[in-house]
């Protein structure tokens, strides 16, 4: 039998850092052995997290985060902490030769000063920008295989890009004229306590937000244009759901050749994943929902041509949480550690 991988998770009591906890009690080849929070350091995952009782992740002390102790004790480490925090405790980490999968936006954007930019803050390490893969395994399971950094993607460029990438490379569709309109459940604002995503004020209401300014635009124009072949340009526009997990984005965009046909977008779109086990793309007149993405890294497909206006219209879901975040970064630290990329991943949704 192989050694068992040890795995750290700095930043244990967000919404991510919860969704990895529940999915590492799955794994048979990788035991989460640090669990970080400066809040709820010395306490047990139980006490957090009363889900874990009487399951083995549940007697695990919660530590202060200390980069020193978990080069010691672990092989790769998540970083579950937002933007600015993670460059840092990322490179410290790399330096003691532990891999790295970081689920904030420090590690996405390729250029410095377009992530300053957006994110209104220094990028201090920009010299591991060259280096971190982007981890969507369906666009570079080569590049993240032998890396030892990785930029989990966003939830939304994750449903986005999904979306795009076989009408894009392709070439079914104009790439100067597409609009990405996504809705999110409440988790995707974090777990944190704001008066937006209180009960009351996020149930039985739909509203639009971050227009037309939200900061996971650059990261979708940068990967889509590596698909199209030159720079794109888009309109990105978000909105909240009133429900706890899942996104749904309904994706517009121009044909390129009007004669293009619904079964020839729908054989491009099934050739491009047909050997990717995530990426459902649903049969012609089926579109996609996000109660049957729940709990799960699927991302469902639908598509739908609308002859009078020439457009096609691309519809996703994803669980935002688990495909979105903490299910994805579990992918990707399968593949730079070696293993199966399905290890500890669920497979069937949580219905109802």
């Amino acid at each position: 039998m192989s050694q068992t991988i040890k795995a750290g998770l700095v930043g244990v009591t967000g919404y991510t850092g919860m969704e990895l906890a529940r999915l590492m009690t799955h794994h048979s080849s990788m035991e989460l052995v640090r669990a970080t929070s400066r809040s709820e350091a010395g306490k047990t995952l139980a006490d957090i997290y009363p889900f874990l009782n009487r399951l083995p992740l549940g007697d695990l002390v919660i530590t202060q985060p200390d980069p020193a102790d978990l080069a010691e004790q672990c092989d790769v480490v998540f970083l579950a902490v937002p933007h600015k925090t993670a460059m840092e405790i990322a490179a410290a980490l790399l330096d003691e030769g532990v891999k790295v999968v970081d689920l904030s936006a420090d590690f996405r954007i390729n250029d410095k000063a377009t992530y300053e930019k957006w994110y209104a803050v220094e990028h201090t390490r920009p010299e591991l920008l060259t280096e971190a893969v982007y981890g969507l395994p369906e666009l570079y399971i080569d590049q993240i295989m032998g890396a030892r950094l990785i930029a989990n993607p966003g939830c939304y460029p994750t449903s986005a890009i999904l979306g795009l990438a076989p009408a894009l490379d392709g070439g079914l569709v104009h790439p100067e004229d597409i609009v990405v309109d996504s809705k999110s459940g409440a988790s995707g604002a974090g777990r944190g306590a704001k008066v937006g995503t209180l009960f009351c004020e996020v149930h039985d209401s739909f509203r639009a937000y971050g227009l037309p300014t939200h900061r996971h635009t650059p990261e979708i124009e940068q990967e889509v244009s590596k698909l199209a072949g030159k720079d794109v340009t888009l309109s990105f526009n978000t909105h909240l759901l009133p429900i706890d997990r899942g996104i749904l984005s309904t994706i517009y965009t121009r044909l390129a050749d009007n004669g293009t046909t619904l079964d020839d977008v729908h054989a491009t779109y099934a050739d491009f994943y047909a050997d990717q086990p995530f990426v459902r793309v649903l049969p012609m007149g089926q579109l996609p929902e996000t109660r049957y993405v729940r709990g799960t890294v699927f991302c469902d497909i639908g598509l739908v041509i609308d002859p009078r206006t020439g457009r096609l219209i691309i519809v996703t879901a994803i669980d935002n949480l688990c495909r979105g975040a903490s299910g994805q970064a579990l992918m990707n630290a399968n593949l730079i550690c070696g293993l199966d990329i399905d290890e500890g991943i669920p497979m069937a949704p949580m219905m109802p």
